[in-house]
């Protein structure tokens, strides 16, 4: 089966295509361009490169995916109005890609998109039930429960960023004290900026401050607490107790086999993993955690381009 993936971000899309043989995906060819202006720019764009890249092998497709950032209703293929792509309002992407490419086409928000990938072909194989954690820009989650992917009601399942853990914190998701303000790559910047400053108070200057808060990033501290600036290290236990306690709400309502978390875990695993295993040994359920790991994502840097494909794939058995 050939499959094309779309992976429709704020500042790249890039297209993939791929081969199944229903066990594992090849991919035959990718390429990436910037995010163009308008959404008619980056669909006409994306589909000529498609075409190129399927007449050059010379096969037909079976099926197109798309994973794209919410709000989106996965159900009627329309992207609606993402933050990060100002002017994408109500944009039918499955219907455009059937008319262009004469197949079957589906889309996914991205997190529930990265879980299909992982379950399939990456760090969650093998599972029933495993939710995926994007953990990146900011926090999302995809579900994979009785070996389907849950959306929900109307498609939002999997907003755990949304959860307030703390009554005062960094912000994220627009809420401040959320899961996400603690468990992204901007919550942990607010968190360093937080820590840092009480640091200086204290006469302590933390190695990642280069003269101004507002240019702090994770790698910076990440960098920084891998060299054992105490400042920084306390950053990432923070963020470790927080996902932590996150977690083990999802472990007591889900029960699931795996956890998989992407991006900065995978990068920070050795700094946030220690005071993350704490808490979940405090505060699940014995039999519950008893069940369920913790594991980076497999699929790196290359995940967007399996997840765009398997939303082809699972789509089209579905």
């Amino acid at each position: 089966m050939l499959y094309a993936g779309f992976d429709i971000g704020g500042t790249k899309c890039a297209v993939t295509l791929g081969r199944s043989n229903g066990t594992d995906m090849q991919i035959l060819e990718r390429r990436e361009i910037p995010t163009p202006g308008t959404w008619i720019e980056a669909m006409e764009a994306m589909f000529l490169r498609v075409e190129q890249m399927r007449d050059k092998i010379g096969e037909p497709l079976d099926a197109a995916g798309f994973s794209c950032g919410g709000p989106l209703d996965a159900v009627r293929g329309v992207v609606m109005s993402p933050p990060n792509l100002p002017g994408w309002d109500n944009v039918p992407v499955t219907d455009l890609a059937s008319e262009r490419l004469g197949v079957p086409a589906f889309l996914e928000n991205d997190a529930n998109a990265c879980a299909l990938a992982e379950w399939r072909w990456g760090a969650g194989r093998g599972t029933q039930n495993m939710a995926f954690l994007t953990f990146g820009t900011g926090l999302g989650a995809g579900l994979i429960l009785d070996n389907r992917l849950y959306r929900g009601t109307n498609g939002n399942a999997g907003e755990v960023g949304h959860m307030r853990l703390a009554p005062f914190g960094p912000s994220g998701y627009g809420k401040e004290g959320s899961f996400e303000g603690f468990c992204s790559g901007g919550g942990i910047a607010q968190l360093a900026g937080t820590m840092g400053r009480r640091a200086i108070q204290n006469g302590r200057k933390p190695a990642y401050y280069l003269g101004g808060w507002d240019v702090v990033t994770t790698k910076q501290v990440a960098a920084a607490a891998k060299k054992g600036d105490p400042t920084a290290l306390e950053v990432f236990e923070k963020c470790g107790e927080k996902l932590g306690e996150g977690l083990a709400v999802l472990i007591d309502i889900l029960n699931p086999q795996r956890i998989v978390i992407g991006s900065v875990f995978t990068r920070c695993e050795e700094l946030i993993r220690p005071a993350m295993e704490k808490v979940l040994a405090r505060e699940c359920l014995a039999p519950s955690l008893a069940v369920a790991s913790v594991v980076p994502a497999m699929l790196g840097e290359s995940i967007g381009d399996y997840a765009a494909l398997c939303v082809a794939e699972y789509g089209l058995a579905e």
